[in-house]
């Protein structure tokens, strides 16, 4: 057998007991017990595993069961080891398979949603599985009536849309599908069952999840929902059963009928988790196995682990007794660590390890081993920590007890130097206590998680079920620093990511732990010094490297490692005042960790695949080097915490077993310690080989430490610093002297293969990236390709210039080749049709007409001809359905609603109808481009007279704005895709206005820029003038008073210009306006259109769909008779099986009691009577071995018999030989002729139910015909005629016009009253006055909604105004303002303060400069010393090389030597080398022959000996 052991079942008759492996293609075992010989071993066809194996009650018989892909039932007979009869059922998987212990035919097989009773049944050698399913009730007990699925009796009928088919029909199922297919509206929850027994009766006994327990009876499998009675037990018979939930106790259930009471039984006080009677009935012992709530804590030489399982028998009787059998091993090890320090007690190979002591807690959940003290810390449910004394293993006790919450504790930890405790709840607190035992395990404090809600996460399988709650807890403590590192994992499922919560712990918390803590005693974060990150990845495990400066994280939805960089650490410093009645003092901590607040995104600096499945877990070597690795699939990974490859892994656990639960490291590194999650196995694992750096010979395996790695590193820091200084003063030294600054690498490969890492990683990343930015232009490509260079006609929008209305055009795609293909073929067609109409006609008025008649036609037709006049065949609007025709849409091709009868003629409608919404939106999209092109003009027409208003305005010195409309992004679309060129002419237009004013010259007669000059005497006083000064002056007057006079003239021409250029543009963007209303009007009317023709599309589509749904169901039945007939073939029986046993006389057995009356009487023991009515389930009359055992019986009485003192007196010797040879060969026959009658009696009871079968099949065969023959031809095809007939039709009514319903013309005026005409006239006058009272409370109300759409167009101006202010105080607020700048505004004496830093910054500079100049100066010493050194080490080397030539000369001398004297020596010594061993090999094998015999005798003696005691096992 290879693998591990899979299902495992045992026959107690027989004495045996199979297993299977797990393999590829695993194998049945069947061995001995006790003496565990293997009988036989059984080969099927499964591929991956067998999942149920059970032996019957009776007989040579297993059943086995197989998982995917198989999913297999298989009976075999495994003394023979054939496979009697097999059945498949594809993704059935089942929980429980258990014989009919009082019928060997009959097996049950149980999963959490079906029961099933299969069969056996059975034709001298063939076999045969059939299957009958229980009807559960649904959840609530309760009984549902099952509607047939294939012919369904009471469907509603609907006489607008159609039959009503099945919904298999409707689904379009016509397989065997179709017979169990159900929509997921119909589907009920049924009850789940979690377990059945049979009785002694042949019923079954079903328990089911929801608490209800069902009887179901044996033959005709009708289910009996049980009733719970309180008061009185059932009277009459009663069944005791017994049930075991996780209380502790053990029920019986006394069942009467269908009543059933519980009562207590038997107290345990512990879970039980498997409970079965004494297989022979007879000691009356009832075996309970119980998995303790108390959960077993068992102390190992070498590590702690928990255990679960207890074996109790309880002795039936007058004093009923309750004893323990067995406390071993047996349950899963829940949590594992090593006793520190040393793992001297581990043992290898086939022992693991030694169970020494155990004590027992209540409730226990985690443990761990202190590093630092022979101390464990143990956590319950109960909010409890227990602390033991491990010091002595043979006698470990608890010292301390601490209660910290009364949620259970889930997590518990030292850390690597064993001085704090921590200890995380359920309720996301994390306690802090002192591990040191001399401090009585003081509780220092407590830190409360951000996550709220935890849930348990004792089982790494539950992490990808749960989402809530601290999943792990990492610390680290180095030896040179003086904190703890404490990271705290926890999962944040609604944003799908993971948080991480890092803080320090200083060593000096204990003494401080009252400053540190509040009155809750909960640790301030800000001494704590707590960070919060979060990853975008979900993690299951998370780990913090030794440097505090990475995380180690395993993805949980994807199957990579990830390393996270922390923030760069900063040195902080935290003041702390601490003082108590005799010591006062104060205490600086130091923290380094980079200052931020809030969460901070951690982002993966490096991805490994992991190469597992499911969620895994992270663990951290003593040391820091490596990073270990566990998942479900069993395998131990252990990788390189710098590079995160694999340099080695095991495979310590099965993925069966759901793989490894945890594993523990020992300080050293020589053992790994693994703990399985379902296997129950421990495996610990030691190295083969020395490891590099870390792992030393085997000599000094036991010394390594954390020592050597504290001097390794201080030693790495020394070196680090003289090479830094050594570069310093080169760069100092000349340019003669100075080094290149390779030459101070300690290892350029590495440095080389570092940089070709990296170039590598940047080439990588490089060509990752390029491939993203190709797949998302390509994606950008296929969306603008599929959005818009795929469209013929873009959509886009026009809008008014005036009032809020948008028409929007219709986007179309061009049609397809095939479409028009398929197009062309349908006109083509209907063209066809209509020209064979017309020759149908005329050729039938030509054969009824008299000539004359005809002759009158023809002159019409060419008269029509003449008159180029064309006569109109389409339909009119309300029986087209639609207004296509507003759209000049042909429709003469539609065939009429009412004529749509063929499947053909349909999808040819509906092709039409969508070339006619083709044609619509073209026709509106004709009417939309030339309304564009229409904007297009009026906004260049506005431009041009804008040129002119703008040098008005100009003119006229006026601050009004140009109101100059554009189109908007709905209009132009493409200007997202396209970058318009404008840029050019804009700008010199631009600069020609700036320049010139819009011209290249200034006209001299433009009179608003004249300007009169002043005389030059002006300047003197009007008293100093002369007289032709005097005149200048009036003429002056004059001509500035006519221009000015000019200037008012030409303004008012140039206002008056401008009003009217106004006047014209507002009129030509009111009649656009105006005429993109009627658009719109046309826009709506167009959709409108296309919504009609689309809801007949869909008409015919959904009648279509019908006529499917009936060819389908149509089909359905066709391969249904089909299968029904094949079947009825099949299940018939051989004729020739009735010929072969009628030859058996039927006097036979009448000759055989005339010829020997007298029979030899097999004595019945009483014993086998009372065992009989004792075991219920034990042997059956019809068994192999009971047959067996009868036949041995009457041999041994036929001997007893055949004695020679039973011969008659006078009688021969020989004759009597020969009588009693005679005798005995026919009792032999006679036996043979009962076991085959009885044959024959299960052969006939075989026929008897296939004929039952055939009947049944032959009944549903007619029923298919009845289906298909009288309700398909008359029902279904009368439905689906009609429906053919009875078309849905589109009929077009006015707005106002009501269709009235039964509505019919009155006609008999008998009952008519007659009525003044005065009377109606004021009733109409009223009504006529009401109705214009009506009509102007519409206008006023339309005045007031064109009031309140003012309003709220006013107040979303004002919302977008204050917006905009906002925006831009905002943008006040953020101007970057520097510190620098800051203090340069607020310090008064900001010159003296630079002063100042200047000064301090030049000591400073003068104490570095000598400082450098001292560690110079030692430097060369130190080099000096060196040199010198050096020196003597070359003249010591020159005198070994002296030496070490003439050691050489001398070798090669007597080298020399040997080669000329020895060679004759040699060959002789060889010679007689040769002699010597064929004598010791003739010797050897004299020796051998004579060892040989000794041995062939003493195994004659030892099989002789070993016969002679060998047990015989006596049919009791």
């Amino acid at each position: 057998m290879n693998g591990i052991v899979g299902v495992v079942a045992t026959n107690i008759p027989y004495e045996v007991v199979a297993f299977s492996d797990r393999r590829l293609r695993p194998l049945i075992y069947i061995y001995n017990f006790p003496g565990l010989t293997r009988r036989t071993k059984l080969k099927g066809n499964v591929l991956l595993d067998y999942t149920l194996l059970s032996f019957s009650y009776c007989g040579t018989y297993l059943a086995s069961y197989s998982s995917l892909p198989e999913f297999e039932l298989a009976v075999w007979n495994w003394e023979s080891g054939v496979i009697l009869c097999r059945k498949s059922q594809p993704g059935v998987d089942v929980s429980q398979m258990t014989f009919n212990p009082m019928n060997w035919h009959q097996l049950c097989l149980s999963s959490p949603s079906a029961v099933t009773v299969w069969t056996i049944e059975r034709s001298n050698q063939e076999h045969y599985l059939k299957a009958k399913s229980v009807k559960l009730p649904l959840e609530d007990g309760s009984f549902f009536n099952e509607t047939d699925v294939i012919f369904p009796q009471s469907l509603p009928k609907d006489p607008i849309y159609g039959p009503v088919l099945p919904v298999s029909a409707i689904a379009g199922l016509v397989g065997e599908e179709a017979e169990t297919f159900r929509p997921k509206d119909d589907l009920y929850s049924l009850l789940h069952p979690t377990m059945h027994c049979w009785t002694p009766t042949s019923d079954l006994y079903v328990g089911c999840e929801e608490g209800h327990l069902l009887m179901v009876n044996g033959e005709s499998l009708k289910v009996t929902v049980l009733s719970k009675i309180e008061d009185g037990p059932p009277r009459g018979k009663k069944l005791l059963c017994f049930i075991f939930p996780e209380d502790g106790f053990v029920y019986s259930l006394l069942i009467k009928d269908t009543n059933y009471k519980v009562e207590d039984f038997l107290e345990v006080e512990r879970p039980v988790e498997h409970l079965m009677f004494s297989p022979s009935y007879r000691m009356e012992h009832l075996i309970t196995i119980c998995s303790t709530e108390h959960t077993t804590i068992a102390l190992f030489f070498s590590f702690l682990v928990y255990l679960q399982g207890s074996i109790f028998i309880y002795t039936f009787g007058e004093e009923p007794t309750f004893e323990k059998v067995l406390e071993a091993c047996d349950g899963k090890f829940q949590a594992t660590d090593f006793i520190t320090p040393g793992n001297e007690y581990c043992m290898v190979r086939n022992i693991v390890f030694s169970i020494s002591f155990c004590i027992c807690l209540k409730q226990a959940t985690v443990l761990a081993c202190s590093p630092s003290s022979l101390s464990a810390a143990v956590g319950t449910e109960t909010g409890h920590v227990y602390f033991l004394d491990v010091r002595d293993v043979e006698s470990p006790h608890e010292v301390h007890k601490s209660f910290l919450s009364k949620s259970p504790v889930q997590h518990l930890l030292y850390d690597q130097r064993g001085m704090y405790v921590l200890v995380g709840t359920s309720e996301g607190h994390i306690f802090v206590i002192n591990a040191k035992p001399s401090s009585l395990f003081e509780i220092l404090g407590f830190i409360a998680s951000i996550s709220i809600s935890i849930m348990t996460c004792v089982d790494f399988h539950l992490l990808s079920e749960m989402g809530k709650g601290i999943l792990q807890i990492s610390t680290v403590s180095p030896l040179e620093t003086d904190i703890v590192e404490v990271m705290v994992l926890s999962s944040l499922p609604e944003t799908r990511r993971s948080r991480l919560e890092i803080f320090s712990l200083p060593e000096i918390l204990p003494e401080v732990s009252a400053s540190f803590a509040d009155e809750r005693g909960r640790l301030r974060d800000e001494f704590i010094h707590k960070f919060v990150y979060e990853t975008e990845h979900t993690l299951s495990s998370a780990v913090l490297n030794l440097h505090s400066n990475r995380v180690y994280g395993f993805c949980d939805q994807v199957p990579y490692i990830c390393s996270y960089l922390l923030p760069e650490k900063v040195c902080r410093n935290l003041s702390i005042l601490c003082h108590s009645p005799d010591l006062f003092y104060n205490m600086v901590i130091f923290f380094d960790r980079q200052e931020h607040s809030g969460v901070h995104i951690l982002k993966p600096y490096q991805k490994m695949q992991s190469k597992l499945y499911g969620p895994g877990m992270l663990s951290l070597s003593p040391h820091g080097l490596w990073l270990i690795t566990i998942a479900k699939c069993g395998i131990l990974y252990i990788r390189d915490i710098h590079t995160l490859e694999t340099f080695t892994r095991c495979r310590s656990h099965s993925h069966q077993g759901h793989g490894i639960q945890s594993v523990r490291i020992s300080m050293d590194g020589q053992s790994i310690l693994v703990n399985g999650r379902d296997d129950n196995t421990l495996v610990n694992l030691r190295w083969r080989i020395s490891m590099f750096y870390w792992l030393l010979s085997e000599e000094t395996q036991g010394n390594v430490s954390l020592k050597f790695n504290c001097l390794l590193i201080s030693n790495l820091s020394y070196l680090k610093i003289q090479v830094l200084d050594m570069m310093e003063e080169n760069e100092a030294a000349d340019d003669i002297a100075k080094l290149e600054q390779q030459e101070f690498g300690l290892d350029l490969e590495e440095l080389e293969r570092l940089h070709n890492e990296n170039e590598q990683e940047v080439e990588k990343i490089r060509k990752d990236v390029e491939m993203q930015n190709l797949a998302k232009r390509y994606l950008a490509e296929i969306i603008k390709e599929e959005c818009w260079n795929s469209m013929a006609v873009k959509g886009r929008a026009l809008k008014c210039f005036h009032i809020p209305c948008v028409v929007e055009n219709f986007p179309m795609k061009e049609r397809t080749d095939e479409e028009l293909k398929e197009l062309k073929r349908v006109v083509q067609q209907k063209k066809i049709e209509t020209e064979c109409l017309k020759l149908r006609k005329e050729i039938v008025e030509v054969q009824s007409a008299i000539p004359m008649v005809k002759k009158h036609h023809e002159e019409e037709d060419e008269e029509e001809e003449e008159d180029g006049t064309v006569k109109d065949t389409s339909l009119p609007n309300y029986m087209l359905g639609s207004l296509s025709t507003d759209f000049r849409v042909h429709t003469s091709l539609l065939s009429s609603q009412l004529e749509l009868h063929s499947r053909e003629e349909k999808i040819n409608q509906i092709i039409l109808l969508k070339d006619i919404i083709y044609k619509v939106k073209t026709a509106f999209n004709s009417e939309f481009d030339a309304a564009y092109k229409q904007k297009e003009i009026e906004i260049a027409r506005v431009k041009e007279k804008n040129v002119r208003i703008k040098e008005i305005i100009l003119d006229l010195e006026l601050e009004e704005s140009v109101w100059q409309p554009e189109f908007e992004d709905c209009e132009k679309p493409e200007r997202t895709l396209i970058v318009e060129g404008s840029e050019g002419p804009d700008s010199r237009r631009r600069a020609l206005m700036d320049m010139m004013g819009g011209v290249l010259e200034v006209k001299k007669e433009d009179i608003l820029r004249m300007v009169i000059p002043q005389p030059q005497f002006m300047v003197k006083p009007d008293a100093l003038w002369s007289e032709e000064e005097r005149k200048l002056f009036k003429e002056y007057e004059k001509k500035v008073k006519e221009l000015n006079e000019e200037r008012d003239k030409y303004r008012k021409s140039l206002e008056a210009e401008m009003k009217k250029l106004q006047n014209s543009i507002q009129e030509s963007t009111q009649n656009f306006d105006e005429h993109l209303k009627r658009l719109f009007d046309r826009r709506v009317k167009a959709e409108m259109v296309v919504n009609q023709e689309e809801l007949k599309i869909n008409n015919l589509i959904f009648s279509l769909l019908l006529d499917e749904e009936i060819s389908s169901r149509e089909t359905f039945l066709n391969n249904y008779l089909a299968r029904k007939q094949e079947e009825r073939v099949n299940t018939v029986l051989d004729r020739s099986f009735k010929k072969e046993f009628s030859e058996i006389p039927s006097h036979q057995v009448d000759i055989l009691y005339k010829l020997f009356k007298r029979r030899p009487r097999i004595h019945k023991h009483k014993i086998q009577a009372e065992t009989t009515s004792l075991v219920p389930f034990g042997e059956r009359p019809g068994s192999g071995k009971l047959n067996q055992d009868a036949f041995a019986q009457l041999m041994k009485a036929m001997d007893d018999l055949d004695s020679i003192n039973n011969m008659p007196e006078g009688l021969d010797t020989s004759v009597w030989e020969h009588f009693c040879m005679a005798r005995r060969a026919k009792v032999e026959n006679e036996q043979k002729v009962k076991q085959k009658a009885a044959g024959l009696i299960e052969m006939v009871a075989f026929l008897r139910r296939r004929t039952e079968d055939d009947e049944k099949v032959q009944h549903e065969i007619e029923k298919v015909f009845h289906e298909l023959i009288l309700l398909f031809q008359f029902r279904l095809q009368e439905d689906k005629v009609k429906f053919q007939l009875n078309l849905t039709i589109q009929i077009l009514l006015k707005q106002g016009q009501v269709e009235l319903e039964n509505f019919q013309l009155m006609l008999d005026y008998s009952d008519a009253i007659l009525i003044n005409k005065i009377i109606i006239e004021d009733l109409n006058s009223v009504i006529r006055n009401q109705g214009q009272k009506k009509v102007a409370s519409m206008m006023e109300s339309k005045e007031v909604h064109k009031g309140i759409f003012q309003i709220e167009w006013e107040h979303k101006k004002m919302e977008m105004e204050m917006e905009d202010l906002n925006q831009k105080a905002w943008d006040i607020q953020m101007l970057f303002f520097s510190k620098d700048r800051q203090k340069y505004l607020n310090e008064p004496n900001y010159e003296t303060l630079i002063a100042i830093q200047i000064g301090i910054m030049e000591q400073t500079i003068a104490v570095l400069d000598k400082t450098h100049k001292k560690n110079v100066e030692n430097c060369k010493k130190l080099l000096k010393k060196l040199r010198r050194y050096s020196n003597q080490k070359d003249i010591a080397n020159y005198t070994l090389g002296c030496n070490l030539r003439e050691e050489l000369v001398a070798v090669s001398e007597r080298k020399d030597i040997c080669n000329a004297m020895g060679s004759k020596l040699t060959c002789e010594k060889i010679a007689k080398e040769r002699y010597k061993n064929m004598m010791r090999q003739q010797k050897l094998t004299k020796i051998s022959k004579q060892q040989a015999e000794q041995i062939s005798i003493l195994q004659a003696e030892v099989e002789r000996l070993r016969m002679k005691t060998f047990p015989a096992l006596v049919q009791m």
